[in-house]
């Protein structure tokens, strides 16, 4: 406190001193040069009550400090372009942040993002059939990975990692119907690999650029061009190929896949809309949480009589009461992380090229799941699928050249 007054007094007494020093030289706009008063680490360079950085104190150039009239007005003076100062080199050149790897190659994100993605979902997918061959209670399970996303993001959020966005009704109104869609869509998805192989389930899947483009055009309003709704041809008919000869082909697993191939359109669209008001991370969080409690009443309904009878005595016998829990605590770890990385990617690109991503996301889970699982499939379903695949490559082409020309016409 004492050296906080000298510092003042001292700063008084240097501003006194202005008008005799001009009586002096005779002349009563003449220029005075101002020199740093004390440190700031001795609570020096203040001013009036407020301290400055050293910066500002340093003798100025024959222009910065006038007194004007008799008012005697002291001007603030500010350092020289000779003078190091904030945001300057010593040369007095303007600092530029350095830029970082990521801010210059936007792309590598978002292949990272991509990357992480295939693998994470090719993961959850073989431990999720692993757990439907001896816990076959598609509903529950589904429970299961939306409440270990759910406390994931909870702990994320008591720690600040991220940090939790507000809602309010009118968020809440965007995220109900895309967390309804995204709830059907799980369920209906695990109903599917519960029923038939997953290979199948990600062959009819692979439609989902269909509905998205079907989607983009007559309930959005945004034209699809005739080029790619002709490259989509190829894959429409690749899936019927292989759904036709498909040896694990079942109703149930069939109309689930398609059922989940039209919730996730919606909730892709949708989810878009949400981005406007909140991050990707929170929105998928909030959406979590909606969806999970639109999926407990399902799971109650359908299941809950069976498991409570034998489903989890006979999970436990076949493979032991951690094994068990171990396996639904990971398969709902791996299929937040994976989603969460979709959401990630979805708020970086178009929803159709989100949708191109995850049909080639299905080419790794397809060949992964026949490695693991052995499945066998007939020939016809090798070439529907190589077909389908084959279709989704020409959209994607067509896409980026598309893309390409319009940023061209833009940048002219």
């Amino acid at each position: 406190m004492e050296s906080r007054v000298l510092s003042r007094a001292a700063a008084f007494a240097a501003v006194s001193r202005i008008p005799r020093l001009l009586r002096e030289s005779g002349n009563s706009a003449s220029v005075v040069a101002v020199r740093q008063i004390g440190a700031v680490g001795e609570g020096g360079n203040l001013i009036w009550g407020r301290q400055l950085r050293p910066a500002l104190l340093l003798e100025s150039s024959p222009a910065s400090c006038v007194l004007s009239g008799k008012r005697e007005t002291l001007k603030p003076c500010f350092a020289s372009a000779s003078s190091p100062a904030e945001g300057s080199d010593s040369a007095g050149e303007p600092k530029v942040a350095p830029v970082g790897l990521f801010n210059k190659y936007p792309a590598l994100v978002t292949g990272f993002f991509f990357f992480m993605w295939y693998f994470l979902n090719v993961i959850f997918n073989i431990l999720n059939k692993k757990i439907y061959n001896y816990f076959p209670y598609p509903y529950f399970v589904s429970v299961i990975h939306l409440l270990v996303g759910v406390v994931y993001c909870l702990v994320s959020w008591a720690v600040g990692l991220p940090k939790r966005a507000p809602i309010d009704s009118k968020v809440l109104k965007l995220l109900i119907p895309v967390a309804v869609c995204h709830a059907l869509g799980h369920v209906t998805s695990n109903v599917s690999f519960a029923a038939v192989a997953v290979s199948f389930t990600h062959t009819i899947k692979a439609l989902e650029p269909f509905f998205n483009a079907s989607a983009s055009q007559f309930i959005l309003g945004q034209p699809i061009p005739l080029t790619l709704w002709l490259s989509l041809a190829p894959v429409v008919l690749g899936v019927s190929i292989a759904s036709l000869t498909e040896l694990s082909f079942n109703w149930t697993g069939f109309i689930s896949a398609m059922i989940s191939n039209i919730s996730f359109t919606y909730r892709s669209i949708y989810s878009k809309k949400a981005m406007t008001d909140m991050d990707s991370t929170n929105v998928y969080a909030y959406i979590s949480i909606i969806a999970l409690f639109v999926c407990i009443p399902p799971a109650i309904i359908f299941e809950g009589p069976q498991l409570m009878k034998h489903g989890f005595s006979s999970a436990i016998t076949k493979v032991g009461t951690t094994k068990f829990i171990s396996d639904l605590f990971w398969v709902g770890m791996f299929y937040h992380l994976y989603n969460q990385l979709a959401t990630n990617t979805l708020e970086r690109v178009a929803p159709l090229t989100h949708a191109v991503g995850n049909v080639l996301k299905r080419v790794f889970v397809i060949g992964f799941s026949i490695l693991v699982f052995g499945n066998k499939i007939s020939t016809q379903t090798g070439i529907g699928t190589a077909i389908a695949i084959a279709g989704v490559a020409i959209y994607s082409y067509i896409k980026a050249k598309m893309e390409e020309e319009k940023r061209r016409t833009k940048a002219a």
